[in-house]
């Protein structure tokens, strides 16, 4: 099929690979302007931009969309279709009714659950069971177009946002494929979202991420995961920033204020929180790396009774 593909980041570009693998015709890419990333602050170009260029698909980089100039690009391409990942902006109704069949979103979760910006964090942090993969038709709302295919994806224990995204990435790269055959054949029709069960997955912030000691371990064990790989779960102690990588709840009763820290060993620190306790696995001071807690304390002493997050 003729397309063109409209991504940035790491989850788009595992479509556009399964995409251009399958044999489909993409005859140009879209994606966000290249942005300073990294330790060094470099631009960089997105994951989306690499894998069209090794393809040898032409990149565009607009700054927006809402122009004629970008409507007329578009429609210069004579594309059957538009497959949209991740890209990074709302697109407005002229460009989704610039290709015959409109312009097909692949989303992260089972909608209409999570619309929005961060569904797999928010699916991590609400402790849901399951996510998936959504094939929708754009319209101009927020993720509120017909479905045309979704898949499912368990969320297991251990998930952190980095190890559900991955799997959610390759599941999308898989559905995309399977929804245009069905596409193609007649065979797949979009069906309305229900109006019932609709949650708003929020752009996630940096303040987000520091830890609340009042709230319960459990919920916080959720958070960790949830900004593992970013923004990373964060608190104080002897006024300097320490990163949470890694944690677990621990159900008894603490029997102390929260952030009180209750135990320091190689084992970990285990911090008293509003119900239960955490016990924090893998820490990291502001310019170190990520290491275990029993490797934090030796160069960081940490000692019973003192009072994480000031």
């Amino acid at each position: 099929m003729r397309m063109v593909f409209a991504g940035t980041p790491e989850f788009a570009a595992r479509s556009l690979e399964a995409l251009i693998a399958a044999g489909h015709d993409v005859v140009a890419v879209l994606t966000q302007p290249d942005r300073p990333g990294g330790r060094g602050f470099k631009v960089l170009p997105s994951p989306v931009k690499r894998v069209a260029l090794a393809a040898h698909v032409p990149v565009y980089q607009p700054e927006t969309l809402k122009s004629a100039e970008a409507l007329a690009l578009i429609q210069g391409f004579a594309a059957e279709v538009m497959v949209v990942s991740a890209y990074g902006q709302l697109l407005p109704g002229e460009i989704l009714r610039a290709t015959p069949r409109g312009a097909i979103n692949i989303h992260a979760s089972l909608l209409p659950r999570w619309r929005g910006a961060a569904p797999i964090q928010r699916a991590l942090q609400a402790g849901d069971a399951v996510t998936g993969i959504s094939i929708m038709q754009m319209d101009p709302g927020l993720d509120t177009g017909p479905v045309l295919l979704e898949r499912p994806c368990p969320i297991l224990a251990l998930d952190t946002c980095h190890t559900l995204h991955d799997r959610l990435a390759d599941l999308g790269a898989r559905t995309i494929i399977e929804a245009l055959e069905g596409i193609r054949s007649g065979q797949l029709k979009p069906v309305p979202q229900p109006a019932t069960g609709v949650t708003y997955a929020h752009k996630i912030t940096k303040a987000e991420a520091l830890l609340d000691w009042t709230k319960t371990a459990e919920q916080l064990a959720r958070d960790v995961r949830a900004f593992n790989p970013s923004p990373v779960s964060r608190t104080f102690l002897h006024g300097e920033l320490i990163k949470v990588w890694q944690a677990r709840a621990v159900p008894e009763l603490p029997g102390a204020a929260p952030g009180t820290v209750l135990v320091a060993n190689d084992d970990g620190v285990d911090v008293a929180c509003g119900e239960g306790r955490l016990a924090l696995h893998m820490l990291q001071r502001a310019g170190g790396k990520p290491m275990t807690a029993g490797e934090f304390i030796k160069g960081f002493p940490v000692m019973l009774g003192e009072q994480m997050g000031v």
